[in-house]
């Protein structure tokens, strides 16, 4: 719920109540009734809540969860967060509708597994990854040359 949401943005940004009601105008009381659930902020205060938050008015007001358990921050503009997937035994993985939907991805289709010990794995559609290495190559090859 947004209320939630309120809150934990403003703890994950370092805000006090007072720092946000300051940001888009308003008084900390009325925002600390947002963030309690007991009013709502207009439309156009949320608008000035996203982009202080940096993320999108549909995630405000939204909230995810971990496997309908732990409810997580609104994902940044531009990022998503799709929740978790369980690898089953044969180490296979089923890619959340919506993210398929958003990325164009198709049964059959080929993805680059990349990795980075610290942070995860992350899948490329192959042929973006490939024409990236290739403009690489080219540039590579280009200031070697000079």
């Amino acid at each position: 719920m947004l209320k939630d949401n309120l809150v934990m943005l403003r703890n994950l940004h370092g805000f006090s109540q007072e720092a946000i009601s300051e940001k888009i105008g308003i008084s900390r009381q009325a925002y600390a009734k947002w963030e309690s659930g007991a009013t709502v902020p207009d439309i156009e205060k949320c608008s000035l809540l996203a982009k202080v938050y940096g993320t999108t008015v549909d995630s405000l007001i939204k909230t995810e969860t971990i496997d309908g358990k732990e409810n997580i921050p609104p994902a940044p503009k531009g990022k998503n967060i799709w929740g978790s997937v369980t690898i089953n035994e044969r180490g296979q993985l089923v890619i959340p509708k919506a993210a398929r939907e958003i990325f164009g991805l198709t049964g059959g289709q080929r993805l680059i597994v990349l990795s980075d010990d610290k942070e995860g794995i992350a899948l490329v559609p192959a042929e973006m990854f490939e024409e990236r290495m290739k403009k690489a190559m080219e540039l590579s090859s280009f200031k070697s040359e000079e």
